[in-house]
């Protein structure tokens, strides 16, 4: 068996004995050649359908075996446009699920049309684009901003784009979208899975729909449903044509475009479940299972993808290097990860040939990679466990922030004082050296608040507890531990009092995240305070439950002027951006610095670290060598409702302080003349303030 070193160069170089570069179909003059793999098969047809009754099958062609399980056949049947299925046959016994009769997706499908009732045919697509010279943005790590967002939620309902429009790929490229995108001051968008997805049969039951898209039929194809209705009438080709061209038209705009890829499952479920693709082609090599054949499910969806095949592991890097290459987004979230870095044991490894060969590859050395570092299989949590080149969902920040503006002030008010010190949270806020290595530095660290699986920014400070009977579950999905706090009313009220301060908790919540070491990502939505009505777990609506609303109340307008400011803030001071940790050896020219005060404008000490009754920050920044002007930031944090009284610190080299942002302001502004080193300034209660030290 080969090391896991020698494995990963071997996939990151694309060799392999039977050049499973070229599987799918290649196009030729006046022919074209597909190839698949099966390393089980006996026998594999070419099913070739009539172009309007993609029921009626027109011609059928062997494929042969060719070495290395990849089988082939060339014809002047496949052209651009041509509906086709593949049928395999092979052996009967435990892990094999062969059966001669099923029309199977060809897996490096470019295009999906729609056959029976569950029933899919690839397409062949040609796929020629013009570019017109546009580039990707190229980005860097420390300026982006995520935002996280779905395809046909966020336009969906903007009165701005035409409504042949609304929902549609054309429409999130629309320029109202742009210009939004540009207003708020967010650089990269980060999808919702488009791969072409289908529906559970258990959702289609309840009259629900699979709306997030975690539920991949093909990795190569994009959702068909997210095209305008032109380009589905035209067909698959046309509906990647509108896809390449909403890339082009972000790149235009300096915008970068990631796409959340679901890598770890398929859409085929669990046993008994359909048999559309992987399963009727070579289960046994595709998906992870004991040797009775009963699988080994990770993801929690039915089936784990087993990426300790070769065939499972080339599979994905060839769709990566796809959607890099050809349609250029910019870079990928890996949904449950984890699963993709578990050996043949099923144990995870950071040095996972697949792994590795995602960092290594060539053809994906510009793109950004960002894991979901856990499924929910045994040691399925990995945060902070990736290697050098990963970036992660740092589900540690969501929690220790979450718990400080919110379940630790809902503990305070009926126990006087709050359970723990500012300690866990002042980590978070610098990077959160005690997850990342030194070598990978905060920039490893995606930091959230909330993203699209849980509750929205508004809701997270208005309920206590779920609401999900929507769902068809009875309540049960969706997490129980949400770190909430509704302030005194569950959802929605009239209390003005109960509002002012849930206002301020959600400017706290998104100040700590813009402002924090790290890379921030905002979800969509949560600039102007969306509400799902309490549902955390709203994956099966597609509705105005889940489409952005742009009819905003003057406060939802505040809220969104400051998250302008505060990014805004970020762009302008490096110093909220470190590219490495703060080191103990300050004058060392490679180190970033960061010093720590209490109210009193001395020194921190172990007791106020630890202390829960001393929950009152300040925080000085200064930027790393790298960057060409000298900056240096104070952030005072404030963790308690009763307001207090703060010293400013007395630094060398610091002869002002000018401010820049609070969270107590319902709009941000001005907000008061320069302060000197030693002065006083009160402090209401639970808040945020930015100043730029001079």
């Amino acid at each position: 068996m080969p090391s896991l070193e020698s494995a990963a160069l071997t996939l990151a170089s694309g060799l392999h004995s039977a050049d499973l570069d070229r599987l799918g179909v290649t196009l030729g003059d006046g022919q074209a050649t597909l190839r698949v793999w099966s390393g089980s098969a006996d026998e594999m047809e070419l099913v070739v359908f009539d172009d309007v009754d993609l029921d009626w099958a027109v011609d059928t062609v062997p494929l042969k075996p060719v070495g290395g399980g990849v089988w082939e056949v060339t014809t002047a049947l496949l052209r651009p446009g041509t509906r086709y299925a593949v049928r395999v046959d092979g052996p009967h016994g435990p892990g094999n699920t062969f059966n001669r009769g099923t029309m199977l997706v060809e897996p490096y499908s470019r295009g999906l049309a729609r056959g029976g009732y569950d029933d899919w045919r690839s397409v062949v697509v040609e796929g020629s684009f013009d570019w017109g010279g546009v580039g990707k943005p190229g980005i860097p790590l420390d300026r982006t901003v995520l935002y996280e967002g779905h395809v046909k939620g966020m336009s969906k309902r903007h009165p701005g784009v035409p409504p042949a429009l609304h929902g549609t790929y054309a429409g999130l490229a629309h320029p109202a979208m742009v210009e939004h995108f540009l207003a708020l001051g967010i650089t990269s968008i980060e999808l919702l899975p488009v791969h072409a997805f289908a529906t559970e049969p258990r959702l289609l039951q309840h009259g629900l729909a699979n709306y997030w898209g975690y539920n991949s039929l093909n990795f190569f194809t994009p959702h068909a449903a997210y095209a305008t209705e032109q380009a589905r009438r035209e067909g698959p080709e046309a509906v990647l044509r509108e896809f390449k061209g909403m890339v082009r038209l972000l790149h235009e705009a300096g915008l970068e475009v990631i796409l959340d890829v679901v890598y770890n499952h398929t859409a085929e479920e669990g046993i008994g479940g359909p048999r559309s693709s992987l399963r009727g082609i070579d289960n046994r090599a595709y998906y992870r299972q004991h040797d009775n054949g009963e699988y080994i499910d990770v993801t929690g969806c039915g089936n784990a993808v087993d990426t300790s095949t070769d065939a499972a592991s080339r599979l994905i890097l060839d769709s990566l290097r796809y959607w890099a290459r050809d349609v250029q987004v910019d870079g990928f979230r890996f949904d449950l990860a984890a699963t993709l870095g578990r050996d043949s044991a099923h144990h995870f490894t950071p040095e996972h040939p697949l792994l590795r060969a995602i960092i290594d590859d060539p053809a994906l050395a510009d793109v950004k990679k960002i894991s979901e570092p856990w499924d929910v299989g045994m040691g399925g949590w990995q945060t902070g466990n990736f290697g050098n080149g990963w970036s992660e969902w740092n589900d540690r920040y969501r929690d220790r922030v979450r718990n400080f503006w919110l379940s630790d002030v809902d503990y305070a008010r009926r126990a006087s004082t709050a359970p723990v010190g500012i300690g866990g949270f002042a980590t978070r806020l610098a990077g959160s050296s005690n997850t990342f290595s030194a070598e990978r530095g905060p920039l490893a660290s995606i930091n959230f608040v909330t993203a699209h699986d849980g509750f929205t920014l508004r809701d997270l400070v208005s309920y206590d507890v779920k609401h999900n009977l929507g769902n068809g579950e009875h309540n049960r999905d969706g997490a129980d531990t949400n770190r909430s706090f509704n302030h005194g009313a569950e959802g929605p009220t009239d209390d003005e009092g109960i509002l002012a301060v849930r206002r301020r908790a959600m400017r706290n919540l998104l100040g700590t995240l813009l402002l924090s070491a790290g890379v921030p990502m905002l979800t969509a939505g949560d600039e102007f305070a969306r509400t799902q009505r309490g549902n955390n777990n709203a994956y099966c609506h597609d509705s105005p439950l889940t489409w952005l609303s742009w009819e905003h109340a003057p406060w939802q307008r505040d809220l969104f002027a400051h998250v302008q400011h505060l990014l805004r803030m970020r762009r302008e001071n490096p110093a909220l951006r470190p590219i490495r940790f703060a080191r103990l050896d300050v004058h060392t020219p490679s180190a970033s610095v960061m010093e720590w005060y209490d109210e009193h404008g001395e020194t921190m000490s172990i007791d106020r670290w630890t202390n829960p009754s001393h929950r009152t920050l300040q925080y000085v920044a200064a930027s790393t060598p790298e960057h060409e002007e000298f900056n240096r930031i104070l952030l005072i944090v404030h963790g308690t409702e009763h307001p207090t009284e703060v010293t400013l610190p007395v630094i060398d080299g610091v002869r002002s302080y000018v401010p820049l942002w609070s969270s107590v302001d319902e709009a941000p502004g001005q907000t008061g003349p320069a302060r000197e080193p030693g002065d006083t300034v009160a402090v209401p209660g639970t808040s945020m303030h930015l100043f730029r030290a001079e």
